[in-house]
C-alpha cells in the first residue's frame, strides 16, 4: 500500500486528481464546522443576494446560503458515489468470479444476462425505476448500484479466465479446497487490481447521475441540499442569479474531473505497458 501511494503521488494525472479530491473530502467531513449558515434555514430578507462577505456564494430563492448548501451537497454526492459504486462492485465481483471460474453453462447464463442488462440505456433504466419508487437518496444509491455492475462483471471474468489455470490455483484444487475458498482466497485477490480503476471512474459517473436525477426533481428531495437540486433553482433564475448555476456546476465539474484523473492515473500505474507513469 505504501509503494502504491508513492507511485500514485509520482504520477502527474493521479496527483492532480488527489489535489482536487482531498479538499472535497475535507469539506464533506467538516461541513458542519465550515458552513457559515444553516443550509436549510430560509431568510426572506436575503433572497437572491449576490455573493458577498457574509454569503460567499450568494443566496437562493429562499434566502438560504449557497456556500453552505454546496458544502453539504458534497456529503450527498460523495455518499452516493461510494455506496452505489460499492454495490455495483460487489455484484460485479461475485457474478464475474462465478462466471469466469466455473465456465460452461454457468458462464453462458451469467454473460447473457449481462448482455441483456447492457441493452438498456442505463440512465433511462434508472429513470424508469426511480419513477416507480419513492424518490430518496437511498433508493438512488441502490438503483445506480444495481444498474452499473455489468462492466465490473465482464472485467473480473476476463481476469479470472487468465488466472484459474495458474499453478497456485491448480495446487489449491489438488489439496481438495472447495470452489468458494479457491475463488475468494486464491483467485479474486489476484484479479481485483483493475477493479480499483473501474471503481474510481465509476464514482464520478454516479455523482453525475445523482446530480442529473436531482436536477430533474426525482433525486434528492428539497430541503436536503444537493448539487443537482441547487441547479434546479438556477435554471429559473439564470438571468438574475448566475451564482446558483456557477458554483454547484463547478463543484460537479471539479469532483468528476478529479475522479477521472485519479482513475486514469491508477490505470497507468497498474498497467506498466501503458505510458504516462511520470517521474
Amino acid at each position: 500500500m505504501k509503494a502504491l501511494l508513492k507511485r500514485t503521488v509520482r504520477h502527474h494525472l493521479a496527483l492532480i486528481g488527489l489535489i482536487i479530491l482531498i479538499p472535497m473530502f475535507f469539506c464533506a467531513v467538516f461541513a458542519p464546522l465550515i458552513a457559515p449558515n444553516d443550509p436549510v434555514e430560509p431568510d426572506i430578507k436575503n433572497i437572491l443576494s449576490a455573493p458577498s462577505l457574509s454569503h460567499p456564494f450568494g443566496t437562493d430563492t429562499l434566502g438560504r446560503d449557497v456556500f453552505s448548501r454546496v458544502l453539504y451537497g458534497t456529503r450527498i454526492s460523495l455518499l452516493v458515489g461510494f455506496v452505489s459504486v460499492g454495490i455495483a462492485i460487489l455484484i460485479g465481483l461475485i457474478l464475474g468470479a462465478i462466471s469466469g471460474y466455473f465456465g460452461g453453462i454457468v458462464d453462458e447464463i451469467i454473460m447473457r444476462f449481462v448482455d441483456l442488462m447492457m441493452c438498456f440505456p442505463t440512465f433511462f433504466l434508472i429513470l424508469a425505476v426511480i419513477a416507480v419508487l419513492e424518490p430518496s437518496i437511498w433508493n438512488i444509491m441502490i438503483v445506480i448500484g444495481l444498474t452499473s455492475w455489468m462492466g465490473t462483471a465482464r472485467l473480473v471474468r476476463a481476469e479470472i479466465l487468465g488466472i484459474k489455470g495458474k499453478e497456485y490455483v491448480m495446487a489449491a484444487k489438488a489439496q481438495g479446497f472447495g470452489s468458494l475458498r479457491i475463488i475468494f482466497r486464491h483467485v479474486l485477490p489476484n484479479a481485483v487490481t483493475p477493479v480499483y480503476v473501474v471503481a474510481t471512474l465509476g464514482i464520478g459517473g454516479a455523482i453525475l447521475t445523482e446530480s442529473a436525477l436531482s436536477f430533474l426533481g426525482i433525486g434528492v428531495q428539497p430541503p436536503t441540499p444537493s448539487w443537482g437540486n441547487i441547479l434546479t433553482q438556477a435554471k429559473d433564475n439564470i438571468e438574475v442569479a448566475w451564482w446558483l448555476s456557477v458554483y454547484p456546476g463547478l463543484a460537479i465539474f471539479l469532483t468528476v474531473m478529479g475522479y477521472n484523473l485519479l482513475g486514469e492515473g491508477l490505470r497507468d500505474i497498474f498497467d506498466p505497458r501503458r505510458k504516462g507513469l511520470g517521474a
